[in-house]
């Protein structure tokens, strides 16, 4: 589903174009709620449409439907790897843009078939926007205005994702996932003792370890509601 658009977002800096991504269509495969929320603040005031994907599976469903202008692809998924699908839409003529919490990522993405790679967290607004603008049109930079930081996503989705977080590390089923996702959604909300956390797990007892840290993150975060 596409997100609706925000009128609370920042208005562009003076001399950017205002909608240097209009009538493009984005879709992003992407599992973590709160890096959707950040994009969706970027990519809404910057004209785009964008419709979300959190699996492999749901992302094959909206390609039946439709043919985005780029497919935003996150590298760890639940049901599979997202270089597979990198593969078979970069085979197919789409533009792809790989994404990943795992800077080790970057080459399995560009051997896919990626136009380019980023890393989470993201870095500025206007440095993204000119990126998707060169990978789907062609058209050199716009101007360049402030670098302002990619924005924080919504308090709200990073608890959801906390909470899924929170089952997914001590659930039975692929560890790999498990700690990706963590470890992914730790550093793009810049929770450096979480992340280093779930990296350095690797018994049932670092696992109980890092599940406390994220319920003590939640229930900050409940305080907050």
């Amino acid at each position: 589903m596409p997100f609706r658009p925000d009128p609370s977002l920042p208005v562009p800096p003076a001399g950017a174009d205002p909608l240097p991504l209009q009538g493009l269509t984005l879709l992003l495969v992407d599992d973590s709620r709160f890096t959707c929320d950040a994009l969706r603040l970027i990519l809404h005031r910057a004209g785009a449409r964008l419709r979300r994907a959190e699996s492999l599976e749901i992302a094959r469903l909206h390609l039946n439907c439709y043919r985005p202008d780029l497919a935003i692809i996150d590298l760890g998924l639940p049901d599979g790897r997202g270089e597979d699908l990198i593969a078979e839409l970069s085979q197919m003529g789409f533009a792809v843009l790989g994404i990943s919490g795992d800077p080790a990522g970057r080459d399995p993405a560009l051997d896919a078939g990626a136009a380019a790679f980023l890393e989470k967290p993201l870095g500025s607004v206007a440095g993204l926007v000119r990126l998707i603008r060169q990978l789907t049109t062609g058209i050199g930079p716009v101007a360049k205005g402030e670098e302002v930081p990619v924005p924080a996503g919504d308090p709200m989705a990073l608890r959801d994702d906390l909470a899924r977080a929170a089952r997914l590390i001590l659930a039975p089923g692929d560890p790999a996932y498990a700690r990706g996702f963590v470890q992914s959604l730790a550093r793009a909300s810049g929770d450096a003792s979480l992340e280093a956390a779930v990296r350095d797990s690797g018994t049932p007892f670092d696992r109980a370890r890092v599940a406390r840290m994220i319920e003590d993150r939640l229930n900050r975060l409940r305080a907050l509601a």
